[in-house]
């Protein structure tokens, strides 16, 4: 299974971005899938993630109101939809495939928020 984060840019706070995660791999359906982000000196920190069939999804609260996270398990992809971006959303986003034997993420994509 591999992992491949696009969508990331430069945008100015209050507009919205669209991530998106492209999965390999027959079986990618059957695992629950999310986002992590890390900003710079700071830890990684859970953003949000969705159950295999796409019907219980989990945010870090302070995101719940502003990010919705879905997949597309025909096309083997997953998304996070961003609104009303802050300067603190800055971070790099990296998707994960949550396998049994642990979490495989993707190289990240960069996420800049202008104020």
């Amino acid at each position: 299974v591999q992992v491949v984060e696009s969508g990331g840019g430069l945008v100015q706070a209050g507009g919205s971005l669209r991530l998106s995660c492209g999965a390999s791999g027959d079986t990618i359906s059957t695992y629950t899938m999310g986002w992590f982000r890390q900003a710079p000196g700071k830890k990684r920190e859970f953003v949000a993630d969705i159950s295999s069939s796409g019907h219980t999804t989990r945010y870090a609260v302070p995101l719940k109101d502003r990010f919705t996270i879905s997949r597309d398990n025909a096309n083997r992809m997953m998304y996070l939809q961003m609104n009303s971006l802050k300067p603190e959303d800055t971070a790099v986003y990296y998707c994960y495939v949550d396998l049994p034997t642990g979490k495989m993420g993707g190289q990240g994509t960069q996420v800049t928020v202008s104020s």
